[in-house]
């Protein structure tokens, strides 16, 4: 198999394959208006992830400081009184992590449209080994400061902790629980087991929050009736419940609800991949637009516990949405054989591989395998003027074109090039053996001030934003969503 490396599509009259769900057409934008548009757009996310930043530190800072400011400064008069402040202040920081970390995946809209989903996930993990850490630390500098005070051994101070206080023995079964999380998110050792398996125990993680609280308020003064730090954790822990409670739980409820989402259609699209369309109402009031995904529950007795993650394969529109899923295991295999008619409970959408992550007049789409389908959508809703968009599509073989004559048809309304490259990939490289050597560069003079949305296996992608950084295109305008749990 040889790779075909095609010429730009001159712009035509046809902009979707039979069968795809139709959407309005949209006039076409002038370079001008767009890089005003996308300059104030970029401006203003990164206003929004300063406020983030500064709002996250904060909230470890305040609790550290809340602390000193209460009389902490002064509780550093001996060794055993010195560790033991150490050993607070370890557990606010900690406390602080864990908060921020729930918030992350919380799926706040403000964190999600600046950050994206999976970035808040990436930092949620990085923050929760912190936070195990810094619980590990709370733990043994208090034992420490404990014994050099009493004058006796570690051994023998837990010893008396565990008999006389029922909150201590939930805060040592908390921390022995989050310790298990904490192993089971590290990539060797999730890998080892299935998904279902994985998120059964990062369930637990709930429990432990809620089995540490009570120590936190009956084993020191620091929380005590009257004392600001104790409005101050109160305040915290309440805003982060109801951050959870509303974005993971109510609003996923309402928005199926009001949706009502069916299953109208499953057509094969590839020997191993459908596409499923569904239909709803007031789909527009969703807010969904091209390559955001949304995790959908599909009501049967076999599906009905199994969330999936998977991006739109097709802009949406007021009454229809489109998802194209590949059978990569025995999750994905089922839905192979969905039943028209099957309700669908929806959460979402998520994710930044959209428009809204533009900050260039340009724009680059490269997709591989799967991946062509949210390349395919976002084609589809963002605005370029003509001449400043490329598509670049990779696969083994042209069966893993997915939607390539939908690709072709939007290129040729819209006025952007399409390159598709075809067959084994050379080593350590994105494209094809054949055409070994190319660049991203090489696809564009404009691509080094350009958006450049990938979207693949991760292997691949890792390979893409190797060659991006190569070509010197800022990580700011490289933008990837993976799903890896």
């Amino acid at each position: 198999m040889t790779t075909t490396l095609t010429d730009p599509i001159a712009p035509g009259a046809a902009t979707r394959a039979v069968g795809a769900p139709s959407g309005q057409r949209r006039p076409r934008p002038t370079a001008g208006s767009l890089a005003a548009r996308y300059r104030r757009q970029s401006t203003r996310r990164g206003l929004r992830h300063t406020l983030l930043t500064i709002a996250a530190w904060s909230i470890v800072a305040g609790s550290v400081a809340l602390f000193l400011a209460d009389g902490g400064m002064r509780q550093f008069g001996t060794l055993g009184d010195a560790v033991t402040s150490l050993g607070i202040i370890a557990g606010l920081i900690a406390t602080a992590l864990m908060c921020l970390m729930l918030l992350l995946t919380a799926r706040v809209p403000v964190i999600d449209q600046t950050l994206g989903q999976d970035r808040a996930t990436s930092l949620h993990a990085t923050i929760g080994r912190g936070m195990v850490f810094g619980l590990l630390a709370h733990g043994i500098l208090l034992l420490l400061g404990y014994s050099f005070s009493g004058k006796i051994t570690p051994i023998t101070t837990f010893a008396g902790l565990w008999a006389d206080s029922t909150d201590f023995r939930w805060a040592v079964g908390a921390t022995a629980l989050l310790g298990v999380v904490g192993i089971s998110s590290m990539v060797a050792v999730r890998r080892k087991y299935p998904y279902e398996a994985w998120f059964a125990i990062h369930l637990t993680t709930y429990a432990a929050i809620i089995a540490s609280l009570p120590h936190q308020f009956s084993m020191s003064g620091l929380f005590a009736e009257g004392k600001l730090e104790r409005t101050f954790w109160i305040a915290l822990w309440l805003v982060t419940a109801g951050a959870m409670l509303a974005f993971r739980i109510i609003l996923p409820i309402i928005s199926t609800l009001t949706h009502r989402l069916t299953v109208t259609s499953v057509v094969p699209v590839g020997p191993d991949a459908v596409s499923i369309e569904v239909r709803g109402r007031k789909l527009d009031t969703l807010g969904a637009t091209g390559g955001q995904w949304l995790n959908w529950r599909f009501l049967t007795p076999s599906l009905v516990l199994q969330p999936h993650p998977f991006s739109l394969s097709a802009a949406p529109t007021d009454t229809t949405m489109r998802i194209t899923v590949r059978d990569l295991g025995a999750g994905t295999a089922r839905l192979q054989h969905l039943k028209p008619g099957t309700k669908v409970a929806v959460e979402g959408p998520y994710g930044l591989f959209s428009d809204a992550a533009r900050t260039r007049e340009h724009v680059l789409l490269v997709g591989a395998g799967i991946g062509i389908a949210p390349i395919r959508a976002l084609l589809e809703a963002t605005d370029f003027a003509p001449g400043n968009a490329v598509v670049v599509l990779r696969a083994s073989t042209p069966e893993e074109l997915y939607f390539v004559d939908e690709v072709r048809d939007l290129c040729a309304h819209r006025g952007a090039a399409l390159h598709l490259l075809v067959g084994p990939r050379a080593w350590d490289t994105w494209v094809s053996t054949s055409y070994a050597g190319a660049r991203l560069t090489d696809f564009g003079p404009w691509v080094r001030d350009a958006d450049v949305f990938v979207c693949g296996p991760n292997p691949w992608m890792d390979a893409v934003l190797a060659d991006a950084e190569a070509c010197g295109i800022p990580r700011s305008q490289v933008h990837d969503e993976r799903f890896t749990w």
